[in-house]
């Protein structure tokens, strides 16, 4: 967490992540429209946003698997199904 790397915002999403803490507060459903708006705009420009559509990708696993009301910190979850690994809890 220090120089350059430091980022309050990975600070308390990262602890929300360990700490299995996913309580909403910009769901994971939000963040879906979001993206999709950004890449349908990209489509219409023809700009590739090839990250945008890997998180758009990793929030959709999230709401399969029942997840589209959490946080998005819970976006954990879909890596962990992926990794079939849980990260411990702290």
């Amino acid at each position: 967490m220090g120089g350059f790397a430091a980022s309050r915002i990975l600070e308390v999403h990262g602890e929300r992540m360990i700490k299995r803490t996913f309580a909403p507060g910009f769901r994971i459903g939000l963040h879906q429209k979001d993206l999709n708006l950004a890449l349908s705009g990209a489509r219409a420009l023809g700009v590739a946003l090839p990250q945008t559509a890997n998180a758009a990708q990793l929030m959709q696993a999230c709401a399969a698997n029942g997840m589209a009301d959490l946080d998005h910190s819970a976006l954990v979850r879909a890596l962990e199904l992926l990794a079939d690994h849980e990260v411990a809890k702290a």
